[in-house]
């Protein structure tokens, strides 16, 4: 199965309700270089991971990448100041299982994997069959106190993947290089057109 149609029928709504102030704060903070950033919740093993994880699910193309508008860092802060402590630790506890299994596919700690060896990893946890999909799915909607111990470290490695990728999308499409270099972008809308043909339209836009 194609990966990104995978990890598109895997997405999960999460409901995360943030204060506008601080989330515009801190998008519009996310702008040192992302190889030499230093996190403020991240371990640098996590670091390393979300990095890739990140230039993984959105990498450059004929448009920029979720590396070169910051995500990493985005996420990074996100984790730190908005998200509370269960998630915290739920997001921790996953990515040490993340890290736990590339040892044992690798044989050494993922600080010494490449990208390829981690996207390896990645895209194998997505190569579902349709009812795996759907197991994972209904899993994933559950509370973590709702989990057999048996499928713990499942749910909870994830869990970690799924946030990877949402605050991945989330903090590609509200950057401000992409929302006015790649989106349609027009700070003051004009006239209202109803009906036009769909190849008109382009781009989304930002506003």
């Amino acid at each position: 199965m194609n990966r990104r149609t995978a990890l598109k029928n895997l997405t999960l709504s999460i409901g995360y309700a943030v204060a506008a102030p601080s989330l515009f704060n801190m998008l519009a903070s996310c702008t040192s270089e992302t190889a030499t950033w230093k996190p403020v919740f991240f371990s640098l093993d996590e670091k390393l991971m979300v990095t890739h994880l990140v230039d993984i699910i959105l990498p450059a193309s004929n448009i920029p990448g979720a590396l070169d508008v910051n995500v990493p860092e985005f996420i990074d802060k996100m984790y730190k100041e908005i998200e509370l402590a269960p998630k915290q630790k739920i997001f921790q506890n996953g990515a040490a299982i993340f890290a736990e299994n590339f040892k044992d596919k690798y044989g050494k700690n993922i600080s010494k994997g490449s990208k390829e060896e981690i996207k390896t990893l990645f895209s194998s946890y997505f190569d579902l069959s349709p009812e795996a999909q759907q197991l994972v799915i209904q899993e994933q909607r559950k509370a973590e106190s709702e989990i057999n111990e048996n499928n713990k470290a499942s749910f909870l490695m994830y869990q970690f993947l799924f946030s990877v990728r949402y605050y991945t999308l989330f903090g590609y499409y509200t950057s401000k290089k992409v929302g006015t270099e790649v989106l349609n972008y027009d700070p003051v809308p004009g006239v209202y057109k109803g009906c036009i043909p769909v190849e008109e339209v382009g781009n989304a836009w930002t506003l």
